[in-house]
């Protein structure tokens, strides 16, 4: 379900490591997501997660006016939300606030796991700082068909990479998280070579507020032999991510690729 709601704030300060403020054009996501945090972060209960998106209709005004008083600093698009998924398509949300990020010259650091990126090509060129990241978490479209449902492909989100890279847009990936015998991680990290991102940033899974409930219904009903292995590593405390980070770390030696982790 598309609701369309007003807002009166647009940036604000963002909680990540290298960004100085958040936008977010969205509330909630279509992609649905088994692993997302954001549920735990917008304090919403309304349905499944996934079901309702809210856009934030009035959101390039509001951004317009901050934009002149707001000291220049790393915009965040998609901290708590895709700047790309399916309802962009019609609202084009993101791109009016990109128009405007892009007369003020704000620096913008884009996540997503959509190929509609790509439809911005023309914009994204145009920044003297943006880079755009892309999250891969499976190579296996059946795998992430259950995982992110609303999502782009990996073949799709590999192609957006390769695009943008060839438009001179640096570009990153987000391997993660990490989803015990699910991901692929050398796999991935061999079709990651072939697209030549700027680095790859790997992280686990961390259990926030309510997703491993999420995570729990998604593997008892797609691979419920996995079940006991999940509950070891993510209720007993059990390593898993040792030896998964260091053949992560090795492969991308041998495939010359710049690799970050965030083992905390």
């Amino acid at each position: 379900m598309i609701k369309e709601i007003t807002v009166k704030t647009a940036l604000s300060r963002s909680q990540l490591p290298g960004l100085e403020y958040a936008l977010n054009p969205y509330r909630g996501c279509a992609h649905a997501c088994v692993y997302c945090y954001a549920p735990s972060v917008i304090h919403r209960d309304e349905g499944k997660w996934g079901e309702l998106v809210e856009v934030k209709v009035n959101l390039p005004r509001i951004l317009s006016k901050e934009l002149r008083i707001k000291k220049k600093g790393i915009v965040g698009l998609g901290t708590v939300t895709d700047p790309y998924q399916p309802a962009e398509k019609k609202y084009e949300v993101t791109r009016l606030c990109l128009e405007l990020l892009l007369l003020q010259d704000f620096p913008v650091c884009i996540q997503t796991k959509s190929s509609l990126v790509l439809r911005d090509v023309d914009l994204l060129r145009q920044f003297s700082n943006l880079e755009v990241g892309i999250t891969l978490t499976a190579l296996d479209d059946g795998v992430r068909a259950r995982m992110e449902p609303g999502a782009s492909s990996a073949g799709e989100r590999l192609h957006a990479v390769s695009e943008l890279t060839r438009n001179g847009i640096c570009t990153w990936i987000f391997l993660g998280p990490v989803m015990p015998y699910f991901t692929d991680v050398e796999a991935l990290v061999d079709v990651i070579a072939e697209v030549k991102p700027k680095y790859v940033l790997v992280e686990k899974l961390r259990l926030k507020e309510g997703v491993w409930e999420r995570v729990r219904e998604f593997v008892q009903g797609f691979k419920p032999e996995l079940l006991r292995e999940y509950e070891r590593i993510f209720l007993r405390g059990e390593d898993y991510y040792g030896q998964v980070f260091e053949g992560v770390l090795r492969r991308c030696g041998e495939k010359n690729i710049r690799c970050e982790m965030n083992r905390l």
